[in-house]
């Protein structure tokens, strides 16, 4: 009986050390075509989005223009938000390409964002210094996934979290002009 008992725990303990494994970048390195953000994000593109709270109920829809260049290895993108409630917001990121890892900042970024492409995937992760609703902010986690579905096309989903309670996510996809 004890026997049992004791390879009942180890079964379960490893069911819960394989719930908690997280996706790699490096688990999408053969996927294609190969993402490089300095070739994706070059030029104009658009994209469409929502916010949706930790129930999965979307709280904001919205569509984005983007204009981005590139000098050498240092690319610019501004990003112009506009919410279907007519509400305008602007982010203009700085990103540094070193191989395969890339280094963002924009104004609203606490540090760095520190991110990784491999095959067609990019993993970002920052914190945001996010407006809260009625005045104020808060610094939240950001995990954000990039898939490159095609060379004009390409998906993002960003969960964001603060001390490891996830508030929601984000759901953008973008299509390069």
């Amino acid at each position: 009986m004890f026997r049992w008992t004791r390879l009942l725990i180890a079964a379960f303990a490893a069911l819960l050390l394989a719930s908690c494994a997280s996706v790699s970048v490096q688990d999408y390195a053969a996927e294609k075509p190969v993402l490089d953000l300095k070739e994706y994000f070059n030029g104009k593109v658009d994209a469409w989005g929502v916010i949706q709270d930790r129930s999965g109920k979307v709280i904001k829809r919205m569509t984005v223009e983007m204009t981005c260049t590139w000098n050498g290895d240092v690319g610019t993108l501004d990003e112009r938000f506009t919410y279907a409630d007519g509400t305008k917001e602007t982010r203009v990121w700085t990103i540094r390409k070193n191989g395969t890892r890339y280094v963002g900042t924009a104004a609203d970024v606490v540090g760095e964002a520190l991110g990784e492409a491999r095959g067609n995937t990019l993993n970002w992760r920052y914190v945001l210094d996010a407006k809260r609703e009625g005045g104020g902010t808060i610094h939240l986690d950001m995990d954000d996934w990039m898939w490159l579905i095609d060379e004009k096309t390409m998906v993002n989903k960003t969960s964001f979290s603060k001390f490891g309670i996830r508030f929601g996510e984000v759901t953008i996809f973008f299509r390069k002009r």
